[in-house]
């Protein structure tokens, strides 16, 4: 039997020489805490000449969670990626940042305390799911509960009141949060479980019955080769997403959750099948339910408009919009930007610390801070799709990909709206933007992905007397 050895750096070294990297996370961990402190700083030396009283105190606090976070991780996915945490916790704290920045302009209205007990709260979750999951693979039981919930959660808002021209929060009292934020969670697992079942049948290129037929020779002597579909039973949930997600658009008027959703299942399809012919069709169904909504629709029509035209208010003698607002301040940031809590971007107005806080970082950290922001979540995604690629199991393979698309779509779909690249969608940018749903969420995909990082680098456990356990069996079969 091979033991597992201790090594200098507080990694452990399993029998196929693979590291746990937990000494490389604490070190990073400690580089995002100084990153974020150092922000934290540089806006009160900006606003008012010295250093903020609570800059110890926010420092402590955020370390500690990261502490907290790393020790848990060390203790119970021992073999996780260690790069996924620290990304989160920077990610986190620049979002702290920002909207502490932005605060000192709105005095009566501060965000930034009620983010940091929104972040607690994550980081609280994301410790309970990696010490309470041990195996991924037990979600799989629960995926028709998982996509059931989803449709509850996505559903609900209906029932409440219009914000800003959609529903897709759910207020009680003071309360309030965005149960499409969790839904995404639960859709990951349930397309996961799903295609990992029924993936053969996808990727087939028609019904048993026509094989027959369709070997046949054509009128060139050759093989018919007619496109078939897959049996209705197999293909019913996915023309149901696609009614779902067009349904989400016209009656709750939020076209990012509705391309957050119809993307991520239509690359995990991919990603399950091989077949490019399935993102043709979910382009064009994408295409086509957004063109119709687009042209019905006043809230997303009017959206359109904009990107079409950010500059029509300025022309009509009203002033710039958001929009409008937002490229300004992506120009007035340049190369190097005009430093933390030097910029103007408050005046995009309500939304400049949830769908415009991007505008912020281009702003006041110029192209070359905006792009690293970019290449951390790059990073994070890229490792979750590697994490994907090291698992042998269908289900956690296709996870991993679900959960790492959500915020590679987030990113685009917001950087692309802020930009004037797309029309804009009213996402909140992971981990920066403002709001407590969005940041829970955020935190209970990285423990998923650190749960899954864990079970793919995790060595194999070695044979026992009366041969090897079942899934190192299944390991060495997807190695054959």
């Amino acid at each position: 039997m091979t033991a597992i050895a201790p090594t200098g750096h507080g990694d452990a070294i399993g029998p196929g020489g693979v590291r746990g990297g937990r000494g490389v996370e604490l070190c990073l961990l400690v580089g995002a805490v100084l990153i974020a402190v150092y922000g934290y700083v540089a806006v009160g030396l900006a606003r008012d000449g010295a250093v903020p009283p609570d800059a110890a105190r926010y420092g402590a606090g955020l370390g500690l969670l990261a502490l907290l976070a790393h020790l848990t991780v060390r203790l119970c996915a021992r073999y996780a990626d260690p790069l996924l945490l620290p990304i989160a916790v920077l990610l986190n704290g620049l979002g702290l940042v920002l909207i502490y920045r932005l605060d000192l302009e709105t005095p009566a209205d501060r965000a930034a305390p009620t983010q940091l007990v929104w972040s607690t709260l994550g980081v609280a979750l994301f410790i309970a799911v990696v010490a309470a999951l041990r195996d991924h693979r037990a979600l799989q039981r629960y995926a028709y509960v998982c996509g059931a919930a989803a449709l509850l959660l996505l559903a609900v808002p209906i029932l409440f009141p219009e914000v800003n021209g959609a529903r897709i929060w759910i207020r009680v009292g003071p309360l309030s949060f965005q149960p499409g934020e969790f839904a995404k969670v639960l859709l990951a697992v349930f397309f996961a479980a799903y295609l990992a079942a029924n993936r053969d049948a996808l990727a087939a290129r028609g019904h048993r019955g026509h094989r027959d037929l369709d070997a046949l020779p054509g009128a060139d002597g050759g093989p018919r080769g007619r496109m078939r579909l897959p049996p209705g039973r197999v293909l019913g949930p996915v023309v149901t997403i696609w009614l779902v997600s067009v349904g989400v658009l016209v009656l709750e008027r939020d076209l990012g959750t509705s391309l957050l959703f119809f993307g991520m299942f239509v690359i995990v399809l991919y990603a399950a099948t091989g077949r490019a012919s399935w993102v043709a069709v979910g382009l064009l169904l994408a295409s086509a339910g957004a063109f119709a909504v687009g042209s019905v629709e006043p809230h997303v029509h009017g959206r359109v408009e904009d990107w079409l035209h950010p500059f029509a208010s300025i022309e009509a003698g009203r002033g710039p919009g958001q929009l409008a607002q937002s490229l300004f301040a992506f120009a007035a940031g340049g190369m190097l930007g005009t430093g933390l809590g030097r910029g103007d971007s408050v005046l995009i107005g309500f939304a400049a610390k949830s769908d415009f806080i991007l505008a912020t970082a281009g702003e006041e950290l110029g192209l070359v801070g905006l792009t690293a922001l970019f290449l951390l979540y790059a990073l994070f995604v890229a490792r979750g799709y590697r994490t994907a690629l090291a698992l042998r199991d269908p289900f956690g393979r296709l996870l991993a990909t679900g959960l790492a698309t959500v915020p590679a779509l987030q990113v685009f779909v917001i950087a692309g709206g802020v930009m004037g690249l797309i029309p804009l969608t009213g996402m909140a940018m992971p981990f920066l933007a403002q709001g407590g749903s969005s940041v829970v969420t955020n935190w209970i995909i990285v423990a998923l992905l650190v749960r899954v990082s864990d079970s793919a680098r995790a060595p194999d456990p070695p044979p026992t007397l009366t041969g090897a356990p079942a899934h190192a069996v299944g390991r060495a079969e997807a190695r054959r």
